[in-house]
């Protein structure tokens, strides 16, 4: 993600925002902590972090506890260096009998003079999924996922 720097325009706020999502969906937190600056903060819903080894240690929870991960984010909103993404995921929340669920929400993203985000505010929202009601199953492409007003 480095490599996409501020001032944005639309075409490289999606490219930004399409790298953000591959690198979240890799499930590796070690080399997705390299897309910030080393004193980053984050807002996680009620979580407050700051720097890459905090957000290493808690996206490593994360995905300890959220499996089958699969996300989506969309730009919502751009300045010169700033990002608002709204995004979907799903996931089997291993602390909940492996329920499926989709978590609803916006990220608004603050970028560096090289690229590196430097501030991260997430809020969401999660939703049990009854059966049949995944999006993000097994071989689609998360990207091709009609998401509009009938899923609500």
């Amino acid at each position: 993600m480095a490599a996409i720097k501020p001032p944005f325009t639309f075409e490289t706020a999606t490219q930004k925002v399409k790298a953000a999502q591959d690198l979240w969906n890799s499930q590796e937190p070690t080399k997705i902590a390299k897309a910030y600056t080393p004193d980053c903060i984050w807002r996680n819903r009620t979580d407050f972090l700051r720097g890459t080894d905090a957000i290493v240690a808690f996206l490593t929870a994360k995905w300890n506890r959220e499996k089958s991960y699969r996300l989506r984010k969309e730009l919502f909103a751009f300045t010169d260096n700033r990002i608002a993404v709204q995004f979907w995921y799903e996931y089997r929340d291993g602390s909940d009998g492996d329920r499926w669920k989709r978590c609803y929400g916006l990220e608004d993203w603050t970028f560096d003079a090289e690229g590196k985000m430097c501030k991260r505010m997430m809020s969401g929202n999660d939703l049990v999924l009854g059966e049949g009601e995944r999006w993000f199953v097994e071989g689609v492409d998360v990207d091709l996922v009609s998401i509009g007003e009938s899923h609500w």
